[in-house]
């Protein structure tokens, strides 16, 4: 189960720019270049509107004209009615670009192509990341992840039988980054507040619309019991525990719950860790 909470973001986080996925959020326009239906990618050749195509393309939004439009001027608006930016349209320019980040407000944004001080069309999109928990797992169950690239040579036998991946999904439509990774409830080692982020070196983790990334722990969780852990039992030890990530742009802290199962010896260095989802 998954929950998403409002939570104001405990980080500041640094801007990256993450590419490669490319997610279309536009409205679809018609002939006259009145906007249409949201959320339905405008790519067809034949149209003849002035803005053939308004998508994200890893943080950024991008504006595609027509080769015939007749338009000096792109501005984009924020959900709150503000201008977010304005961008110049040279002669013969058929793109033009916003770079969003992860700190934007999500909403309804409107593009608005101008000519000179007349509006000549206007499309409105929503923008609004969707970061969802899809799984969790341990070296000892998923050998074939970048353990040794992640965590490197020197102390990856240690880091890798202790730390966990966590696999996140974007379903949504604006890009997102996540601040702050935790483990909690029945683990050996739960820590409410870890030292950084929670991630293996790194402050932020962004997922562009339609990207699913692994999360690399950092506060070794399945690592040796702590006073409030979970141990290993050899007759098994089973329980839950809750993952929790932090997101920047929606600022929502997103959980989900697994079942898991502590068994075949006493030591965790040895232990056969069952996880599931709850």
């Amino acid at each position: 189960m998954t929950r998403n909470h409002p939570h104001i973001s405990r980080r500041n986080a640094l801007r990256t720019v993450a590419g490669a996925t490319l997610l279309s959020v536009a409205g679809c326009l018609d002939n006259s270049g009145n906007s249409g239906t949201p959320g339905v990618e405008t790519t067809s050749p034949g149209s003849q509107g002035p803005l053939k195509r308004v998508a994200v393309d890893g943080t950024t939004l991008v504006v595609e004209l027509s080769a015939e439009a007749n338009v000096d001027q792109v501005n984009l608006i924020q959900p709150n009615g503000e201008l977010f930016g304005k961008r110049d349209v040279a002669a013969g320019v058929q793109q033009v670009s916003f770079e969003i980040g992860t700190a934007y407000e999500p909403g309804e944004y409107r593009v608005v192509a101008l000519k000179g001080e007349e509006t000549v069309v206007e499309s409105t999109t929503d923008i609004v990341p969707e970061v969802q928990i899809q799984d969790v797992g341990l070296y000892r169950n998923n050998p074939d992840k970048p353990w040794d690239e992640v965590y490197g040579d020197t102390e990856t036998d240690r880091l890798k039988n202790g730390e966990a991946f966590v696999t996140i999904t974007n379903s949504g439509t604006g890009p997102d980054a996540v601040v702050e990774l935790v483990f909690s409830g029945d683990v050996p080692n739960p820590i409410e507040e870890p030292r950084g982020s929670g991630m293996y070196e790194t402050e932020q983790v962004v997922v562009a619309p339609g990207e699913t990334v692994d999360l690399f722990s950092n506060s070794f969780p399945f690592g040796s019991e702590s006073e409030k852990g979970t141990g290993c039992s050899p007759d098994g030890n089973s329980g839950q525990f809750t993952v929790l990530v932090e997101t920047r742009a929606s600022g929502n802290e997103v959980t989900k719950v697994f079942d898991v199962e502590y068994s075949g010896s006493n030591e965790m260095s040895d232990c056969e860790v069952t996880i599931t989802e709850a």
